[in-house]
């Protein structure tokens, strides 16, 4: 794909998007004039861009919804749900051209528009405008390409030319015709005037660039900050050696380079960091009308609500996250909201409601997934999977257990499967794509109120605020984002159910050790970090070395439980970081984890 056709194809998606979801807000208002005007702007600027690039179909689709839309905005014709499902074809039809395109497809082997998307725009132009304002609708489609017929003369082979030119380029891009000679003039006095650089256009303030290149920068960048680190440590122990004569300026300037190229290196790598956040609204736009959809095909009436749009996070968690949210939007609607009839007999509104939320908690974006519902029945999520023979009957005891449950693969509470769910799959998905990215996903509901999905992701991925912790000689870190506060350990412990357990500000908490629970040898663990999980507890370790931002390499080649990557610390030492998720789930390792590390 050619540079012009690219930056077409990402202009376009950003505008087929947005069209999407000012048809959502205009089925909820009719009125609104500046969305009707939104949306035929939208569709001629496609247009436009689409003629340039000889993308038949494209155009034919666009200019007929642009047809519809200025009956629309017109008054020729009222916006009806026909017409608001017809643009919707539309603008599908053209997301898909586009991202057939994005995809690699070349434009000639696109498809063509279909005949039920030809005839449903002409239904929606033709049966909902006034039979006696049809032919003026005809004319008015028509008028520019006159006015410049007869201000143009015709090409030798009798066409106008110019005015199909002007039929495909964006509104606004060329002088009207009726003025034309008037600007010809005034361009060329503008050409001798010594002022004529004031109206030269103006300078891009943005550019795009292609996220590979990004991700080799974000390397480089976190690489040096590796490298700056090191030899601040080095200094540190040259600095114990005592230096003499022309040693000493040499040695005091050598310090002042190396802090400065500290400085550099790390303002680089939080630069380069910046131009990769986005703010998650890109993907919650998509949800509206999914949402809109699925909730006809399954006879419920369904509002979502959506908050945090702007709150940025990583790109890369941006591009991860659309499939994981889909499967639990689906669940939501599917397994969550009740049928109308079901909730006529309780207190709720008959319309449900569905909230997609994002927020930013110190150094993890928060996400979270709500409905008023009926709710989960944990004694049911338990009864279905011992049923499966996914647990044991002595497994899953709590209900925040039981609820964790449906991440299974295979689990469902469906006994027949349909179009939507029921098949075993999805909720696996979800969890395996949020642990993927260190990130962790909680469920909390009530019976007959409603459940809550609640996804914790770190805002930067290849950067993590960590502690670092040493049992029995290896070397390993904490993501701070779990860390409450270092306490030291006792000598004994008092003892429940024969697990040690420690008070702590007035609370007794498990005890846990750390090198144990990953296999290694016992040591003398005096020192215990308080970690902030669903069921807060105390991690054993044998000492705490401090704090520090590492670049995390994720591990690829093995899976080892509880490991999720790896990172030199300042002094070159390799250190294994231990997994967000494995944390908040009080670091229990399942037999089929340890069979498969």
């Amino acid at each position: 794909m050619d540079d012009m056709l690219k930056e077409f194809v990402v202009e376009a998606l950003d505008l087929a998007t947005n069209v999407e979801e000012h048809l959502l807000t205009l089925e909820r208002n009719p009125g609104d004039m500046n969305t009707l005007n939104a949306v035929f702007r939208s569709f001629h600027t496609i247009k436009g861009g689409a003629g340039f690039m000889n993308l038949t179909a494209m155009v034919s689709a666009c200019h007929l919804t642009e047809n519809l839309f200025d009956a629309l905005r017109t008054g020729q014709a009222p916006v009806t749900p026909v017409a608001i499902e017809a643009a919707l074809e539309a603008s599908g039809f053209v997301a898909d051209q586009l991202t057939a395109l994005n995809n690699g497809t070349p434009p000639e082997q696109l498809s063509t528009m279909p005949k039920s998307l030809e005839q449903i725009l002409t239904d929606a132009i033709e049966g909902k405008a006034n039979s006696a304002k049809k032919p003026a609708a005809k004319a008015k489609a028509a008028e520019p390409v006159k006015e410049q017929a007869a201000a143009a003369p015709a090409g030798e082979d009798g066409l106008d030319w110019e005015a199909y030119y002007r039929a495909v380029v964006p509104e606004g891009t060329l002088p009207e015709v009726a003025v034309a000679a008037e600007e010809q003039e005034a361009v060329k006095s503008s050409l001798s005037s010594p002022d004529v650089k004031q109206n030269a256009p103006a300078k891009e303030e943005s550019i795009r660039i292609d996220a590979v290149k990004l991700d080799v920068l974000l390397e480089v960048a976190g690489e040096s900050v590796q490298a700056a680190n090191q030899a601040a440590v080095l200094l540190e122990k040259l600095s114990q050696f005592k230096f003499d004569g022309q040693a000493a300026p040499l040695m005091s300037a050598l310090t002042e380079t190396l802090t400065r190229a500290s400085r550099y290196s790390t303002e680089l790598q939080r630069a380069t960091l910046a131009t990769r956040m986005q703010p998650v609204g890109r993907l919650f736009q998509k949800f509206p009308r999914l949402i809109r959809e699925l909730a006809k095909d399954l006879g419920k009436e369904v509002d979502l609500n959506i908050s945090g749009a702007e709150t940025e996070v990583d790109r890369v968690v941006v591009d991860s996250l659309y499939d994981p949210l889909v499967h639990m939007l689906r669940n939501a609607l599917d397994h969550g909201i009740e049928t109308a009839e079901e909730r006529a007999g309780t207190n709720k509104p008959l319309k449900a409601t569905i909230s997609l939320k994002a927020w930013q908690e110190a150094s993890s974006v928060m996400i979270e997934v709500t409905d008023d519902g009926k709710g989960m029945d944990a004694n049911r999520l338990r009864e279905k999977a011992i049923a499966k023979g996914l647990i044991n009957p002595t497994d899953a005891r709590t209900d925040d257990e039981a609820f964790q449950l449906v991440f299974l693969p295979g689990f469902s509470t469906k006994d027949v499967a349909s179009s939507v769910s029921g098949r075993g799959v999805g909720m696996d998905v979800v969890k395996t794509a949020v642990e993927r990215h260190r990130g962790a996903i909680r469920i909390a509901s009530q019976l007959g109120t409603g459940t809550t999905f609640l996804i914790r992701l770190p805002i930067e991925l290849s950067i993590v605020p960590t502690m670092l912790v040493r049992t029995a000689e290896a070397s390993l870190a904490l993501p701070m984002a779990t860390v409450q506060r270092v306490v030291e350990l006792p000598d004994t412990f008092e003892s429940v159910g024969g697990q040690p357990v420690l008070r702590d500000l007035g609370r007794p908490l498990p005890v846990k050790s750390l090198g144990q629970i990953l296999g290694y040898e016992k040591s003398s663990e005096r020192v215990g970090i308080v970690i902030a999980a669903p069921n807060p507890y105390i991690l054993a370790v044998d000492s705490v070395d401090g704090t520090a931002d590492l670049v995390i390499k994720p591990l690829t080649c093995i899976t080892t439980p509880g490991i999720t990557g790896t990172a030199r610390s300042a002094e070159g030492e390799l250190v294994l970081v231990i997994g967000l998720s494995f944390l908040l789930d009080g670091c229990k390792i399942h037999d089929h984890e340890r069979m498969t590390a």
